[in-house]
């Protein structure tokens, strides 16, 4: 609400695509077989795939939703930093080798290597296609955020601009296209995100004591449009109709009105003895007509620095026992998932040897762990810099940009934007790589010449494009990083039992994995929505309300059913396992 488009934004903005564009259409007229369509022939070099990685993974989920839950909330966002991270480690120690071993195109490839059962198949292939669907629900709700600001669309304009761009990058070249759009987009945010982080720090820290700063905002809504803000109508075209942009340190140490320049320890160290404000946000809703009350709640830097300020994490601080486990739930679902999701599995396939997929994952890992320090520095910018848009979690880092001047809020915005392309890219090809190769040439058996496989996979990407367009309008209300949390669990409760115990225990059989599977993703979805996070978000309640009317007692699910994925895999194997041999 407190944003408004530029000429020099929509300049920048429509290069980035004209450009991204253009790589697709040139890599179109060399693609012409499913290897080059689904895999890129395998031909891609470590370094640029590792980039690629990077580019694949720093979804908008990872600038737009932890930068924008560390401005809001502190250190619970880099919580999130810190699991996805970790989960790499899995990766490069488990699966890199052994998936470019055995597979060839999918994440069933690599299951289905020793049994060639369409039980398999068929059980990796809709676990890839829900993953890749749930996946591209944040992705979809951050490129709709951008959008308002960048060129003055509504979200639902937003959305479908990035679903039709996106499914002709994928609907030309596939994954060619793909991997050198994400090479180009992970360096780019990789080197802005450090320009950012520099300026930042530059600036240092300033106390802003003014009577506004401290004043609680309200908006009332009816029909999810704003009538009333602070008390004004708002819809005149008067800024002063707009909430306030917030976000400032009410008390530095020893008195100081400004630092001046820091050194990223000292930057630390100083908010954490400063005083820093944090927004309370409280919701009441009374015949349709919704009340939005952010009440300023000063708080020490040292609590501001350790997990529980935000509504996920609150319990940490306090005796609640279903909080702490949720936590911990959140946790292991982000160390599990990152190996067992689709669109990074394949990116395995692209390149020409088990070496070169090790040397990927490395350079990945570097890459995604440099900017996810960086991401620390700019939340806590946002936090401090009065730019926050108190709508608006996810324009956390491009409006603290802004503050720097309109070029890098538009080139930052633009990174943005093609972050959002080229994960969504990368999940794309995943679904139609599965619809493809593993539903129709393995389970239903259908003869398919290599240019109908592209054809097809083409016409899969324009469904899978129209979902994610209907998903990112239904959801536009929550935080990107919130919805990865939910992908991440399915992905590892499906997928990754399967995989582990595929290449580590000699007793699994067909039909285990394929019930594991199963199970795992059931169990999982099933879990999600049973939750009070699922009725106050998805069904509508208020938090009381869902709080009484939940299923489940936390709304995280990888603590329980990863393991229940394990269990069910086992069982069966050890039951089947006679008929097997």
């Amino acid at each position: 609400m407190i944003h408004q488009a530029s000429i020099l934004s929509i300049w920048v903005f429509f290069t980035f695509v004209a450009i991204t564009l253009g790589l697709s259409f040139y890599f179109a007229a060399k693609t012409k077989s499913a290897s080059g369509y689904f895999a890129a022939g395998g031909q891609i070099h470590w370094f640029v795939n590792g980039v690629a990685f990077a580019g694949d993974y720093l979804s908008a989920a990872s600038f737009l939703g932890i930068c924008g839950m560390i401005a809001f909330y502190g250190y619970d966002g880099f919580l999130y930093s810190i699991g996805f991270l970790a989960g790499w480690v899995v990766a490069l120690f488990v699966v890199a080798e052994p998936l470019k071993r055995l597979g060839k195109y999918t994440f069933a490839d690599a299951l289905n290597s020793q049994f060639q059962s369409r039980g398999i198949t068929l059980a990796a292939g809709i676990s890839t296609l829900v993953v890749s669907v749930i996946y591209l629900i944040p992705q979809m709700v951050g490129a709709g955020s951008l959008i308002k600001p960048l060129l003055g669309f509504t979200h639902e304009q937003g959305v479908v601009m990035v679903g039709v761009i996106v499914v002709m990058i994928v609907a030309t070249a596939g994954m060619v296209s793909t991997t050198y759009v994400q090479f180009i987009k992970g360096g780019l945010l990789v080197l802005f995100s450090a320009i950012l982080t520099v300026l930042i720090l530059q600036r240092g820290i300033r106390v802003d004591d003014s009577t506004e700063a401290n004043h609680e905002q309200t908006m009332i809504t009816q029909k999810g449009q704003p009538t009333l803000v602070n008390g004004k109508p708002h819809g005149t075209g008067d800024d002063q109709n707009d909430l306030r942009p917030v976000g400032h340190v009410s008390e530095l140490p020893n008195g100081l009105k400004t630092t001046g320049p820091l050194g990223p320890i000292e930057y630390l160290s100083t908010l954490q003895s400063s005083k820093i404000v944090l927004w309370d946000k409280k919701e009441t809703s009374v015949d349709g007509v919704k009340t939005t009350v952010w009440k300023p709640v000063v708080k020490a830097g040292g609590e501001v620095l350790r997990p529980g300020n935000s509504p996920m994490f609150k319990g940490l601080q306090g005796d609640n026992f279903y909080s702490k486990l949720n936590f911990v739930s959140l946790m292991v679902a982000l160390f599990c998932g990152t190996a067992s999701l689709p669109h990074i599995l394949i990116r395995y396939y692209t390149v020409k040897n088990q070496s070169a997929a090790r040397l990927s994952t490395v350079v990945g890992i570097g890459t995604i762990g440099c900017f996810y320090v960086l991401t620390l520095f700019m939340g806590l910018g946002a936090m401090t810099s009065g730019t926050l848009d108190l709508t608006d979690g996810n324009m956390a880092a491009p409006l603290l940009a802004k503050s720097f001047g309109e070029l890098l809020f538009a080139m930052i915005s633009a990174i943005a934007f093609t972050t959002v392309l080229g994960t969504v890219s990368g999940l794309i090809v995943a679904a139609s790589g599965a619809v493809v190769h593993d539903l129709l040439g393995s389970v239903l058996k259908l003869d398919l010449a290599d240019h109908r496989k592209v054809q097809i996979g083409k016409l899969s990407s324009i469904v899978v494009g129209v979902i994610a367009i209907y998903l990112g309008i239904r959801f536009k209300e929550f935080n990107a990083s919130f919805l990865v949390g939910w992908a991440f669990s399915v992905a590892a409760s499906a997928n990754l039992p399967s995989l582990i115990m595929l290449l580590f225990w000699k007793g699994t059989t067909k039909q285990g994995i394929a019930t594991a599977i199963f199970a795992g993703m059931f169990a999982s979805l099933g879990w999600i929505f049973a939750s009070a996070e699922a009725f106050e978000k998805v069904y509508g309640y208020t938090g009381a309300e869902a709080s009484k009317l939940a299923w489940v007692p936390f709304s995280q699910p990888g603590l329980v059913t990863i393991p229940f994925g394990f269990l069910v895999l086992i069982l069966v194997s050890l039951v089947t396992r006679n008929k097997s041999a």
